[in-house]
C-alpha cells in the first residue's frame, strides 16, 4: 500500500483571539466545571485537531457507537469514548442546551461547551467493551469505577486557549505545527514511534529498522501526558530522549511530545494512536508486541494477546489512513555484537541471546547494578539513576491498615523511634489521630469523609516520599480502593509498603482502650469499621502482622526485616 501524507492543515476548535478574550469575559456568568488532568489532556487534543474528526465530548449517541462498534454515530471509525465525565451533583444543575465553562485546576478557562446530552453511563459495559474485561486491576477500569465522575456531559467544544505547558516548550507541537514542519522539509513518508517508556539500544535498532523498512523519516513520538501508574515520570524520559536523539541522524528524524492520556486499552488503543498519529501528519505508525498493555489481570493473565493489537489495526488499516509497521522483537547476539530481530535469527540454538526485561532493568536500578552498555546507552542510565537512585536512598512509606485498637498506632510509634536510631533520612508519623486533629479537623466519620481523610494522608506521605524522607501512616484505612489510590500516589516517587495489623475484631473488642466498641454496639457511633461497617483485608500486602501473643518490639522488627529485605534500609 503506497500512501502519500495529505499536510493541509486540519480543523481546529479554537476561536480567534478577539473572540476568546470576549468570550472569557462572558464565560464569568457561567456555571464552572474544572476539569482533570486526564480531562485537561482530553481536552487540548480535542482543540488542537489531535482528536479531529471529533467536535466535541461524545454526546450519548456517538458514546453508544464508540462503546459497541468503534464507531461514531454517523460510521465514522472512533475507538476510545472521549467523555467528560462530572459528578451526579454538577449534573444535576447543568441543563441540556445551556453552555458550560471548562477551566484548568487553577480556574483558567480553556474552552466552553454546549451541553447537548446528559446522562448516566453504564460502566461496567463500558469496561468490557472498550477494555475487555470489568476488571479493576486495569487501571483505565479502575479509574472508570473509582476516580471518574458517575454522571457525563456530550457536546461541541469551544476553545479559548491551549493549556499552557511550561516544560520542554520548543518540544511541544500541535499537529498543524508538525504538518508544517513537515511540509517545510518537504518530508512525504512520516513513521511515528509511540512510546511511555525510556528509549533503550533496542528501540533505537527497532525505529531505525522501520525508518528503512517504509522509506520514511521518523518521528519520535512520545506521550508526556498520562500513562500507567507506576512509569517513569515525563521530565525524566524526555531528559533520556533529548540524551540519546543525536543517535540519529538530525535530517531524517524528529522528536515531539504527545500530551495523550492512554488508556492502556490494547488493541483499541492502537487503533486510536493510529488516528491520532495521521492527524499530525504521519503516513506509517509502529505497532508495538503487546501495544499498550497494562499488564496482568486479576487471574494473574495478561489482557489482551501478543499481538491482538496488531490484528486490530491491520483489520482498519485503510480507515485509519496511517499504515502499520509491525513491532520487531529486537534481542542481542552476543557472538556477532549487535541487534536482530528475533524471529529472523535462524541459528538460536549456536549463539547466545542477551535481553532485560523492564521488571529486570527496574531490579539493577533499584540495587544500584550494572546496567550493561550493549543494552541501554550510559547517557541514559546516568538520567534513570538520577530520578531512581538505589532504594536504601530512596524515600518510602510505610501504611499500617487495620482495625480500631488493633495496634496500628503502637507498632508505628516504635518503627519510627528504631528508624530514627538508624539516623540517614528524616522520619513523619502520621497517626490517624493526629491527623483528625491536625490536618482533617473538619471531616467527619462518613465513607466520603474517610476517604479523604485517607487521601490527604497519601498526599502528605507521597510528599514525604518524594522528597527522599520515610513516611509511617497508621490509619484504619477500611477501602481497597482508596489504598490502591495512596499506593499508586506514593510508588510515583518510591517504595509504599503496606502492614496489615490482623489483630481479630473480637480481640480489638477485648481492647477497647478508648470504649469505642461499646459505643459502636449501642448504636451511638455510626458508620464503625468492623460493627457496622466493612472493613476490605488486603489481599497482598507486604507484610500481615499478627499481633495476638506478640509483643510490639517484635512486630516492629518484623518491619524492619521486611524493609530490609526489600533493600530500603540497611541493618548491618
Amino acid at each position: 500500500m503506497t500512501m502519500l501524507s495529505n499536510l493541509a492543515p486540519i480543523p481546529e476548535l479554537y476561536v480567534s483571539p478577539d473572540s476568546a478574550q470576549k468570550m472569557k469575559l462572558e464565560a464569568a456568568e457561567l456555571k464552572s466545571h474544572d476539569l482533570s488532568p486526564r480531562q485537561i489532556c482530553d481536552l487540548e487534543l480535542l482543540m488542537n485537531g489531535g482528536f479531529n474528526p471529533l467536535k466535541g465530548f461524545l454526546g450519548e449517541a456517538d458514546y453508544n457507537g464508540v462503546v459497541d462498534d468503534m464507531r461514531l454515530a454517523d460510521g465514522t471509525l472512533w475507538p476510545m469514548p472521549i467523555t467528560l465525565d462530572v459528578s451526579k451533583e454538577f449534573a444535576e444543575g447543568v441543563e441540556v442546551g445551556e453552555d458550560i465553562a471548562l477551566r484548568d485546576q487553577e480556574g483558567v478557562i480553556l474552552a466552553t461547551m454546549t451541553v447537548t446530552d446528559n446522562w448516566t453511563p453504564d460502566k461496567s459495559k463500558e469496561a468490557e467493551k472498550v477494555f475487555g474485561a470489568d476488571d479493576s486491576a486495569h487501571p483505565a477500569v479502575n479509574y472508570l469505577h473509582n476516580t471518574a465522575g458517575k454522571v457525563y456531559l456530550g457536546g461541541p467544544v469551544t476553545g479559548l486557549q491551549p493549556p499552557i505547558h511550561y516544560d520542554f516548550r520548543a518540544r511541544r507541537d500541535t499537529p498543524n505545527e508538525l504538518r508544517a514542519y513537515f511540509r517545510k522539509l518537504g518530508w512525504r513518508r512520516i513513521v511515528a514511534f509511540q512510546t511511555r517508556n525510556p528509549l533503550h539500544r533496542a528501540h533505537q535498532e527497532l525505529t531505525f529498522r522501520a525508518a528503512k523498512e517504509a522509506q520514511a523519516n521518523l518521528l519520535i513520538h512520545p506521550v508526556v501526558g498520562l500513562t500507567k501508574p507506576g512509569d517513569v515520570d515525563h521530565f525524566t524520559r524526555v531528559r533520556c530522549y533529548e540524551a540519546v536523539l543525536d543517535k540519529y541522524p538530525a535530517a531524517t528524524t524528529t522528536m515531539s511530545l504527545l500530551n495523550l492520556a492512554m488508556r492502556m486499552a490494547g488493541p483499541r488503543e492502537a487503533v486510536w494512536h493510529g488516528l491520532i498519529r495521521a492527524n499530525h501528519g504521519c503516513t506509517h505508525f509502529i505497532v508495538g508486541r503487546d501495544h499498550a498493555g497494562p499488564g496482568k489481570n486479576s487471574a494473574g493473565d495478561d489482557f489482551y494477546g501478543a499481538y491482538d493489537a496488531q490484528e486490530l489495526y491491520r483489520k482498519h488499516q485503510d480507515e485509519i489512513g496511517c499504515e502499520m509497521v509491525d513491532f520487531k522483537h529486537m534481542v542481542w547476539v552476543q557472538e556477532r555484537a549487535q541487534y536482530e530481530a528475533i524471529d529472523e535469527i535462524e541459528d538460536k540454538d549456536k549463539i547466545t541471546i542477551l535481553n532485560i526485561s523492564g521488571t529486570e532493568l527496574r531490579r539493577r536500578l533499584s540495587e544500584g547494578l550494572e546496567i550493561p552498555e550493549w543494552f541501554s546507552f550510559p547517557e541514559v542510565v546516568k538520567e534513570l539513576r538520577r530520578t531512581k537512585p538505589p532504594r536504601s536512598q530512596q524515600g518510602f512509606t510505610v501504611f499500617f491498615t487495620g482495625f480500631s485498637g488493633s495496634g496500628k498506632s503502637t507498632i508505628a510509634n516504635a518503627l519510627m523511634v528504631k528508624l530514627m536510631e538508624m539516623g540517614g533520612r528524616p522520619v513523619t508519623l502520621l497517626d490517624g489521630d493526629l491527623v483528625r486533629k491536625n490536618l482533617s479537623s473538619e471531616l467527619g466519620f462518613s465513607k466520603e469523609h474517610r476517604d479523604l481523610n485517607i487521601r490527604r494522608i497519601g498526599y502528605v506521605a507521597s510528599e514525604i516520599t518524594k522528597n527522599g524522607g520515610l513516611a509511617i501512616c497508621a490509619p484504619i484505612a477500611p477501602y481497597a480502593t482508596t489504598r490502591r489510590a495512596v499506593r499508586e500516589d506514593i510508588e510515583a516517587f518510591g517504595a509504599f509498603v503496606e502492614v496489615h495489623v490482623a489483630t481479630s475484631i473480637e480481640e480489638c473488642e477485648k481492647r477497647d482502650r478508648k470504649g469505642l466498641y461499646k459505643l459502636a454496639r449501642a448504636g451511638k457511633i455510626k458508620e464503625f469499621t468492623g460493627i457496622s461497617d466493612p472493613y476490605d483485608v488486603p489481599e497482598n500486602p507486604e507484610l500481615r502482622l499478627e499481633t495476638e501473643g506478640t509483643d510490639v518490639d517484635n512486630c516492629a522488627h518484623q518491619v524492619l526485616l521486611k524493609l530490609e529485605s526489600m533493600g530500603l534500609i540497611g541493618l548491618s
